[in-house]
């Protein structure tokens, strides 16, 4: 559960785990297991890594210019929606709120269900696609 002093919308966020997530938490744990963060921060102690770090990294794996840490949420979104996942289900994943104020004073379901479901399609789908051959690095 992320608290929501660390959310933009000041909600609280929870996020299902899949089994894919959690081997990879598993296998980082030597490193990260003494920090409150999976990416703390190399400069500022007890805080999070920023999105601009991320951002150098991926530039230094292949990805300049091409891709941003923000970017792979604009992905899953592309591709969940494409698959036909329930566009509310994919908005709640990315914790934004509905614009609707009325709905959104009457719905409040978190599809936590549901949810859980997609992101284990979407592990399955990022797991598949990293033993094929197509390379997305130039």
């Amino acid at each position: 559960m992320i608290p929501p002093e660390r959310m933009k919308m000041r909600r609280s966020h929870e996020v299902p785990l899949t089994p894919q997530v959690i081997a990879i938490l598993e296998t980082i744990r030597p490193l990260t297991g003494h920090c409150d963060y999976v990416f703390e921060s190399s400069r500022f102690a007890n805080k999070p890594t920023d999105a601009e770090t991320i951002n150098k990294a991926l530039g230094r794996i292949g990805f300049k210019n091409r891709t941003t840490a923000h970017g792979f949420r604009s992905l899953a979104s592309t591709t969940l929606n494409e698959q036909g996942f329930d566009s509310d289900v994919i908005e709640a994943a990315l914790a934004h709120a509905d614009r609707n104020k009325i709905r959104s004073a009457y719905n409040r379901t978190t599809y936590l269900k549901r949810r859980r479901k997609m992101m284990e399609w979407w592990s399955d789908h990022i797991e598949k696609a990293s033993h094929g051959s197509l390379s997305v690095a130039r």
